[in-house]
């Protein structure tokens, strides 16, 4: 019954152009004084290019202007000027440089008068850095250029080599086109660049009990990624000119040393060599091809044992953001609980049940209408949750559970990036109905559910670190110990009578809970599985794995079997 509901969840954004393809930029009145002749009309990019002297003039023009820090007259020579100002503005603030010089010549990037065919831009991007303009004009002519940025704290100077496009305007002038890769080849919508703190890499890093982590798949990247500012050693910084993502999903690409950090110390982790080895082995065997992670917790200090990932390019682990299926119930189970719902009342559960006009249907067919709250937790029945929640819990009472207990929400200091779990008040029955089943809005990764686990088993929220000593943000509050009992107990029939019951490899005492996704239009839904053994908690998930029982319950026992032995 854990499969639920299909929930399409997607992005539609629109662009809108003015004549040509591209914004205008200015608006020039026609002679007359009739309603018609004084509508004004749009200045757009021909579709003639400039000539090469005409380009010349135009980079030329423009560079002098940016180089003498007149910012306003630069942007008013490019198609974009509101948003050249914004961008040149932030340049300046941002990396507060003494002088800048900026002389046009040397070869452009893409070396083509006209705009480069998208899979041109993709490989010239990935060959060479350089982020591709994909809404550049096919009749720019590309202008290269020298920048030497020099900084009041050093006597080295920054220097590169970059590129702009020139373009002809509808009424004659010729402009720079605008894009962000006009101020550095690399930066791209949505980045900034600036000075920031840059530090050295750990001299060594080593698991909780001295073992090199080196050697793990999922960690190479990961762990270049730790410097002496995780350690605790911010004073050992120096500083750098970097690329940011502004939405903070992407690494800070270092440009330039303006002063160089302190050497790099060793630095001790939480992980564990032998259970880190166990999640890698288990997604290897079990995510068959497929995305997916693994992380494994300590529930009694929250230090986290396991970061596993596939591809291991990318720690989705930390960085994902996927509908968690019916793992949510865990949550609800303890709202409904604290609410008042005893685990052996009868919650009947329908074959289907109908919110606002959308039938939703468990994947299980047939009622059972003598079904009690435990037997609906374990067999995972959507339509029980549904009617259950809806009747008993208020709106906005699954999202405060999941902060007040289980201190999900706010973003954790953990020395890496994440992305943390999304779960918000729902806007409409129809999105209330999905947020009981781990649909709709909510969105979590298996850093967030491994946590949930932990929190369950330990009794008290510890918020997962990697640095040992690391501050770590309490919950405001706890479950009581009834509560917590009969969730522990419901959990274990999850595995002994329920949806995972079937698991082979999972300990005696395994506490869990399956969760199945359905996201767009995937082929085969997303598996999804937390437990706790002991004193470790996991959580698995795997794009296209199907079911939970089907590929993240199994690669969890092979974690669950290692235990947590120190």
């Amino acid at each position: 019954m854990n499969k639920g509901t299909k929930i399409a969840i997607g992005t539609v954004c629109a662009v809108l152009l003015g004549a040509g393809g591209y914004g205008a930029y200015d608006l020039t009145g026609l002679a007359g004084s009739s309603s018609a002749s004084s509508t004004p009309t749009p200045v757009t990019v021909s579709s003639e290019p400039p000539t090469a002297d005409q380009a010349a003039a135009g980079a030329k023009a423009f560079l002098d202007a940016w180089s003498g820090g007149d910012l306003a007259a630069a942007s008013a020579l490019t198609d974009q000027p509101g948003q050249a100002l914004t961008a040149l503005t932030a340049f300046k603030t941002k990396l507060n440089p003494s002088a800048i010089t900026l002389v046009p010549g040397g070869s452009a990037t893409p070396a083509s008068s006209a705009a480069p065919s998208a899979s041109a831009s993709a490989s010239a991007s990935a060959s060479s850095g350089a982020t591709a303009d994909p809404g550049a004009p096919a009749s720019q002519v590309k202008v290269g250029f020298s920048a030497k940025v020099e900084f009041a704290t050093t006597g080295n100077a920054w220097n590169y080599a970059g590129a702009l496009g020139v373009v002809k305007m509808s009424n004659g002038k010729t402009l720079v086109h605008w894009a962000p890769t006009v101020i550095h080849p690399h930066l791209g919508t949505g980045e900034s660049i600036g000075v920031a703190p840059i530090y050295a890499p750990p001299s060594s890093v080593v698991d909780r009990n001295g073992k090199s982590l080196k050697g793990f798949a999922s960690l190479d990247q990961l762990l270049g990624s730790f410097n002496s500012q995780a350690a605790g050693n911010p004073g050992d910084a120096g500083q750098g000119v970097v690329i940011t993502d502004d939405s903070g999903q992407k690494p800070a690409e270092k440009l330039f040393t303006v002063t160089d950090p302190k050497p790099g110390k060793p630095l001790s982790l939480t992980l564990d060599a032998k259970v880190q080895a166990a999640a890698e082995s288990a997604l290897k065997a079990h995510a068959s091809g497929l995305q997916g992670s693994v992380v494994a917790i300590e529930p009694s200090t929250g230090n986290i044992l396991a970061i596993a990932n596939t591809p291991a390019s990318y720690n989705r682990a930390f960085l994902g953001g996927l509908a968690p299926g019916s793992t949510m119930k865990i949550i609800d189970a303890a709202a409904l609980l604290e609410a008042g719902i005893s685990p052996s009342a009868t919650m009947p559960c329908p074959e289907t049940i109908t919110v606002n006009g959308n039938t939703i249907a468990n994947d299980e067919k047939g009622a059972f209408p003598n079904n009690t709250f435990t037997q609906d937790f374990a067999a995972s029945c959507n339509t029980a949750f549904i009617q259950q929640g809806m009747k008993t819990l208020t709106g906005s009472q699954q999202a405060d559970t999941a902060k007040e207990v289980f201190g999900l929400g706010p973003v954790w200091a953990l020395g890496l990036k994440i992305n943390p779990a999304k779960i918000p008040a729902p806007a409409t029955p129809n999105q209330r109905a999905a947020d009981l089943i781990g649909q709709g809005t909510i969105t979590m990764n298996s850093l967030a559910m491994a946590s949930v686990s932990a929190t369950v088993q330990n009794g008290t929220f510890h918020q997962p670190i990697l640095v040992p000593g690391s501050k770590q943000l309490p919950a405001d509050r706890t479950l009581s110990g009834s509560t917590l009992d009969a969730l522990r107990s419901m959990m274990r029939q999850v595995v002994t009578s329920g949806t995972a019951a079937g698991v082979s490899g999972l300990p005696s005492g395994t506490g869990a809970k399956t969760g199945t996704a359905e996201v767009g239009n995937q082929a085969k839904s997303n598996s999804w599985f937390t437990a706790f053994s002991g004193n470790l908690a996991v959580a698995v998930e795997i794009e296209g794995g199907g079911h939970g029982a089907d590929a993240a319950a199994p690669a969890a026992a092979v974690v669950l079997q290692v235990g947590n032995k120190g």
